[in-house]
């Protein structure tokens, strides 16, 4: 007795149209992305950030704000246990320009 295979059809389709999607981005990527550096500098105000979401502006800075997020996480699966630390620094600055 021979499988239907329509039903499957459209699964495949989209299973197909998300790996073309995927190849892609990953060529525009490859063609437009640069090889990024690690500067020393940031490292080290990243491993000194508090943890939590922390945001303020300078008052000598008109219309820029800073803002640093960090997030640590210890968990067990599967026998491991693993970290997970997320930080962030951000500055947004807003000027005008005549």
């Amino acid at each position: 007795m021979p499988l239907p295979l329509a039903p499957l059809l459209p699964f495949a389709l989209r299973l197909g149209a998300v790996a073309a999607l995927g190849y892609v981005a990953q060529r525009l990527i490859r063609r437009h992305g640069h090889v990024g550096r690690t500067d020393q500098r940031a490292e080290e105000a990243l491993d000194d950030l508090d943890e939590g979401l922390a945001s303020h502006r300078l008052r000598d800075a008109a219309g820029q704000r800073n803002t640093t997020f960090r997030l640590r996480r210890t968990f067990r699966l599967g026998g491991k246990t693993y970290e997970i630390d997320a930080g962030a620094i951000a500055r947004l600055r807003r000027r005008e320009i005549e």
